[in-house]
C-alpha cells in the first residue's frame, strides 16, 4: 500500500518497551523478564476544544506537545512499574517458551481516575520545566560568559544555540552510556524501524522491518533540533532586544510557545519535502541528532514493537 494511502502513526520508547498512538488507542507493549509480552491500552479522548485546537497552525504543535507530555508519561509509568516489579523478583512464574501477549487488564483496572490525572500532570509540568531550564540556563551562561564579545544581538543568539547544542549532546552521551538507556534508546530505534516498514507497505515481520533505517524524520529528536535553530532565529528579530540578563531570560520564556509552534510546522514541513532530492536534506540535523537518542534494536526488541503496533491497529479497526 503506497505510503499516502496509510495514516500517520507515532509512538515512543519505554522501559523494554514501546508506546504507539493511534487514531482512538494508546498502546504499550512491554517485555517481561520471563519474555512474556503485556500490554497497557488506553482509549483516547479528547475535548472537542482541544481537538479544534489542534487544528490551528502553531497552536497546535505546542497542545500536541503538552497532549503528548501527559499521555505518554502514563505509559512511561506503567513500563517502570512493571519493571520494577520484575526487578524485585514480584513475578514467579516464568512464561512459555513462545511469546505470550496478554493484555494487562489488571494492570489497569488498579490505575485509579485520579492517579492517571496525576501522572499526566506530572508528565506535563516535567516537560514545561526541563523545557524552561533548557532555555533560561544557556541564555544566562552565555550572557555571564560572553557578555561584552558581540555588539549584534545575532552573534549572541548564534552563541546561546551552540551553547544548547553542546549541553545537549553532551547529556545525550553521558545517559546513553547507562545500560538502561542503551536499551531505552534501542527500542527508540525499532519504534523508528516499525513506523517505517508500515509507511512503505512491508508486511510487519522482524526480518523485514530490521532492513529499515533506525532514524526518522517525524522524530521529537528532530524537533528539539529545530527548537534550537528556530529559537536563534526568533531570538534575533531586532524588536526582541534585551539590556540585562533577567530581560533575556524572560523575553526567552515569553517566547517559548511561539518558538515550539513554529518548530512543530517546521517538523512537519521537512518531513512532507523528504522525498525531494534537495530539500530533503533540511531535516538532516534532527536525523543526525537521533545517532544518539536511537541505537540499533536487536531481533526481540523489533518483536516488541511490532507487537504493539499490531495490538495498536487492531484494537483501532474496533473501536472506528
Amino acid at each position: 500500500m503506497p505510503q499516502d494511502s496509510r495514516s500517520i502513526y507515532g509512538g515512543q520508547a519505554v522501559i523494554e518497551g514501546v508506546m504507539f498512538a493511534g487514531k482512538h488507542v494508546n498502546v504499550t507493549a512491554v517485555r517481561r523478564k520471563n519474555d512474556e509480552i503485556v500490554f497497557y491500552e488506553v482509549p483516547r479522548t479528547s475535548k472537542n476544544w482541544i481537538q479544534a485546537l489542534k487544528k490551528i497552525p502553531l497552536v497546535r504543535g505546542v497542545v500536541g506537545i503538552l497532549e503528548s507530555s501527559a499521555k505518554g508519561s502514563q505509559h512511561l509509568n506503567f513500563s517502570m512499574e512493571t519493571y520494577a516489579e520484575d526487578e524485585a523478583g514480584e513475578e514467579k512464574e516464568a512464561a512459555p517458551a513462545q511469546q505470550a501477549v496478554k493484555p494487562k487488564e489488571e494492570k489497569k483496572q488498579g490505575w485509579s481516575l485520579s492517579m492517571l490525572v496525576g501522572v499526566a500532570v506530572a508528565g506535563v509540568l516535567s516537560f514545561v520545566f526541563g523545557k524552561l531550564i533548557f532555555t533560561a540556563a544557556p541564555a544566562a551562561l552565555e550572557e555571564l560568559l560572553f557578555s561584552g564579545v558581540f555588539e549584534n544581538k545575532v552573534g549572541h543568539n548564534l552563541l546561546e544555540g551552540l551553547i544548547k547544542i553542546i549541553l545537549l549532546l553532551a547529556y545525550l552521551y553521558f545517559i546513553s552510556m547507562t545500560p538502561l538507556i542503551k536499551r531505552l534508546f534501542q527500542y527508540h530505534g525499532a519504534e523508528h524501524k516499525v513506523i517505517s516498514a508500515y509507511e512503505a507497505g512491508e508486511d510487519l515481520s522482524i526480518s523485514n522491518v530490521q532492513k529499515y533505517s533506525r532514524l526518522h524524520y517525524r522524530c521529537g529528536s528532530s524537533f528539539i533540533v529545530f527548537t534550537v535553530i528556530v529559537g536563534v532565529v526568533v531570538y534575533s528579530l531586532p524588536f526582541f532586544t534585551w539590556d540585562s540578563i533577567w530581560e533575556r531570560v524572560y523575553i526567552r520564556i515569553l517566547l517559548l510557545p511561539l518558538v515550539l509552534g513554529i518548530s512543530y510546522e517546521v517538523l512537519r514541513w521537512t518531513n512532507a519535502l523528504r522525498e525531494i532530492p534537495v530539500l530533503r536534506y533540511l531535516g538532516y540535523p534532527g536525523l543526525w541528532l537521533q545517532l544518539l537518542t536511537t541505537k540499533e534494536p536487536r531481533d526481540e526488541q523489533v518483536a516488541v514493537s511490532i507487537a504493539s503496533f499490531k495490538r495498536m491497529l487492531e484494537l483501532d479497526k474496533q473501536m472506528k
